[in-house]
């Protein structure tokens, strides 16, 4: 990706040209050339992006760099054992969790660093005291921040503060780490995606805002069907259509969830009401039954298809059981690399080594 690409994606204010520069050309060099996993493979000593707080820090080169690391990761997992030794994360979640703590957990751990977690799901992170407040307390303790919140101003806020970086483990408006592990996922189920499509089918929330800007990032195909006022955020759709104008995606946006997984390849969907908008449950519960995944939807899109899910699933409502529990279901698989994404993630913000870990013996 070019240097002024690189400045129109990112979230937050880069740093100046020069290091721009010199910090993309490595990644470039690397990301582009895929390698032998017996070949000593290189990463930039120090990733270009800060924070993760959008998957707009990251850009189509950094997406691409993401998966690859996450990639060898999975396949190698014991020659990174001690690739973080000493590092500390804290983790903040404003919202109850399963697969987010447990594979950021275990996933610093497994790299040799220790994980502490803040239960903050009785009030926000700023109520006692103000954000910034709580990030210069924060980066001279700790290595980096993990935050699962309501409002995206609180990550961007603390990103914003703390001179740690910090990683957007779902807000009220994206949820990267999620969508870089299914396109993970996918990326093992059919190579170059490059002539895929996604179909989501449902509510246009911080799921598919991140699955679009990943799709685009990834020169992908995404259609997305949500009902009349419950779209994707116009911002995010903005901004993943500049970046498929460069990297060759194809963004379509429908109300029509049949228009939509005709000949897919993939159907997604996602809970019809979010943490947070609980009032809005009964309400939803009557807009929301034609954009069920079914076995009858399922049956309208390619053959080959596959079905998910970024759980936990409302089962008879978002999705049925008898898709859920098929064989084209691919939710746990989505789940597992939820850990290995995670970890390249983490390795790449907290300056893991130039040269990755020699190839070990026991991998």
């Amino acid at each position: 990706m070019s240097q002024s690409a690189t400045a129109r994606y990112k979230y937050k204010p880069l740093p100046t040209d020069t290091q721009v520069q010199r910090k993309e050309s490595k990644l470039n060099s690397h990301v582009q050339s895929r390698v032998s996993a017996t070949t000593p493979e290189r990463l930039p000593q120090i990733f270009w992006c800060p924070d993760l707080v959008s998957t707009r820090d990251l850009g189509p080169s950094g997406v691409d760099a993401v998966l690859h690391l996450a990639g060898i990761m999975k396949s190698r997992p014991a020659d990174f054992h001690r690739a973080l030794a000493g590092k500390q994360i804290v983790m903040f979640f404003e919202k109850p969790s399963l697969r987010t703590r447990l594979t950021f957990e275990a996933g610093i751990v497994s790299l040799g660093g220790t994980a502490m977690f803040v239960d903050q799901t009785h009030e926000r992170i700023d109520a006692r005291e103000t954000l910034s407040d709580v990030a210069h307390n924060l980066e001279r303790w700790v290595d980096l921040i993990v935050l699962r919140t309501f409002s995206q101003q609180t990550i961007a806020g603390m990103a914003q503060h703390a001179s740690i970086p910090v990683i957007n483990a779902l807000s009220d408006l994206e949820h990267p780490c999620q969508a870089l592990a299914d396109y993970l996922t996918l990326l093992e189920r059919f190579g170059d995606l490059k002539n895929r499509c996604l179909a989501y089918v449902g509510d246009g929330n911080n799921v598919a805002h991140s699955l679009l800007l990943t799709c685009a990032c990834l020169g992908s195909s995404i259609r997305v069907a949500t009902p009349e006022g419950y779209g994707p955020n116009p911002q995010i759709v903005a901004d993943a259509r500049a970046i498929a104008a460069e990297t060759g995606a194809e963004i379509q946006l429908l109300t029509d969830p049949h228009e939509a997984v005709a000949g897919a390849d993939v159907i997604y969907t996602d809970a019809w009401t979010s943490m947070g908008q609980e009032k809005e449950e009964r309400k939803r519960a009557q807009i929301f039954p034609s954009y069920q995944v079914n076995v009858e939807l399922m049956a309208e899109a390619a053959p080959h298809a596959v079905f998910m899910h970024c759980l936990p699933a409302h089962r008879g409502f978002e999705v049925t059981d008898a898709v859920i529990d098929s064989p084209q279901s691919v939710v746990f698989e989505q789940a597992e690399n939820r850990l290995h994404v995670q970890k390249a993630i983490l390795y790449l913000l907290l300056g893991g080594s130039d040269r990755l870990p020699a190839r070990s013996a026991h991998a």
